[in-house]
């Protein structure tokens, strides 16, 4: 007779937002933790279409992925319909140095930063909106109690798992767009808020998977539709977990510090566009009026501010002070969350730095405003491209400051090659192709 084995797959999160590995059996997994698996470096330099962009490594060299037993998920539940087990980790080269190609990697040195800077860490959540692809729910469903009740089994099972898998369920609901709904989470401290985004995003896979829908999260599967987005939430804690984020008698009611990360981000949002929005089809998404964002605008409760302060709430039993966050809307689910975290992070520390102060908060349609008085107050349209995003990524010299001469050499070619694939692409192939891949 012969047994099945339990495998673990030990995975990151690329360059292409897509999160891939190696299976081990589970057996191994005191084993692996110490000496990993084997990763070839040209890896990072497969895109979201699975064709290799240029890489300068070709077929040379090695690198080692080794599990975080922190993050490991394992579900086997008949009832929930699932079988998982992976586990999250980062690469190092064979000297046992943190790899300067590695998303988690990066992201753990951008927050080092943070508190080299402001003493301060990073709680964030990432807010995720997909779809079904194919579902044809038609209209009238924006919301509606009614295009819920058929997928209250996918969501039901969906808060399970994600439970199960030591996320905090938030809420989930029926979206706006075509066949889309949005989930959200808990926050949670530093590295975690990433791993947890990583993971939500294979539950819904999983699950929409076991209820026989297949969920996609391109951020444009209609160029006349209604988008796909990540909204990251994040405020700061010091280091005794009080918040250090929500000052009532600072400007917008930020502390220095959080106003001071603000502008950093609205100051440098261009030259990290690409690594937040990193797709061809991600900015048919942002533009005006689509409730995404569109310029490097502060809004208070404003859904098309690219930087938006969030409400809060009197009647919460959570003190105004840990509830007071902002939230960064010009994300998608195309990147690695810990490179948008990574370049939120640097952006801000950079803010700080210099001892920035948080811009007005715009209270128009910025759309109706004359170039001139979008100049007047340092306003300007975010890049319109994923081409002109590349192009100010790598021109900055910032960029090369917080990510490394490596980083900022590799991945303009991953995004190159992933460019090269849809060039010959009609609009139609091309969005089609993007939802088939996320």
């Amino acid at each position: 007779m012969i047994n099945s084995e339990d495998i673990v797959y030990a995975c990151t999160c690329d360059f292409a937002g897509k999160t891939r590995g190696k299976g081990f059996p589970a057996a191994d997994m005191e084993k692996r933790l110490k000496r990993g698996i084997g990763w070839a470096p040209t890896n990072t330099q497969i895109t979201c279409f699975d064709a290799i962009a240029p890489s300068p490594f070709g077929a040379l060299g090695d690198r080692v992925l080794i599990p975080d037993a922190g993050t490991r998920v394992t579900l086997r539940s008949q009832e929930l319909g699932l079988s998982e087990d992976f586990v999250l980790g980062d690469l190092y080269t064979t000297d046992g140095q943190p790899w300067a190609l590695c998303p988690r990697s990066i992201l753990k040195t951008a927050l080092e930063r943070l508190r080299r800077v402001a003493d301060l860490s990073l709680i964030a959540s990432f807010e995720h909106e997909f779809q079904f692809r194919g579902a044809g729910m038609g209209r009238g469903t924006a919301y509606a109690l009614q295009a819920f009740r058929p997928n209250r089994v996918f969501a039901e099972r969906l808060m399970g798992a994600m439970r199960a898998a030591g996320l905090e369920p938030d809420t989930i609901m029926k979206e706006y767009g075509a066949d889309q709904f949005e989930v959200t989470m808990d926050p949670a401290r530093g590295v975690s808020a990433a791993d947890h985004s990583v993971i939500l995003r294979q539950l819904v896979y999983a699950v929409a998977e076991s209820c026989g829908h297949a969920a996609t999260f391109t951020p444009l599967q209609d160029p006349a539709g209604i988008g796909n987005g990540v909204h990251i939430h994040f405020s700061f804690v010091d280091e005794n977990g009080a918040p250090a984020t929500y000052d009532p008698q600072g400007k917008h009611r930020m502390t220095a510090y959080a106003s001071a990360f603000a502008a950093g981000i609205l100051r440098h949002v261009d030259e990290i566009m690409a690594l937040l929005a990193p797709s061809v089809v991600s900015y048919g998404r942002l533009t005006p009026h689509r409730w995404s964002a569109a310029f490097n605008n502060l809004g208070v409760q404003d859904r098309e501010a690219t930087l938006r302060i969030c409400p809060v709430s009197a009647m919460s039993d959570i003190d105004i002070a840990r509830q007071f966050n902002l939230e960064f809307r010009a994300a998608d689910a195309c990147a690695s969350p810990y490179l948008q975290l990574a370049a939120l992070v640097h952006a801000g520390c950079q803010g700080i730095e210099d001892g920035l102060v948080a811009p007005d908060a715009t209270e128009e349609d910025l759309a109706t405003l004359p170039q001139e008085a979008l100049e007047a107050r340092g306003l300007r349209r975010l890049p319109s491209s994923l081409a002109q995003a590349l192009e100010i990524f790598a021109a900055s010299d910032h960029v090369r400051n917080w990510f490394g001469e490596e980083f900022v050499t590799v991945y303009p070619l991953h995004k190159k090659g992933e460019m090269d694939f849809v060039a010959e692409m009609s609009p139609e192939d091309m969005h089609r192709a993007y939802a088939l891949v996320y």
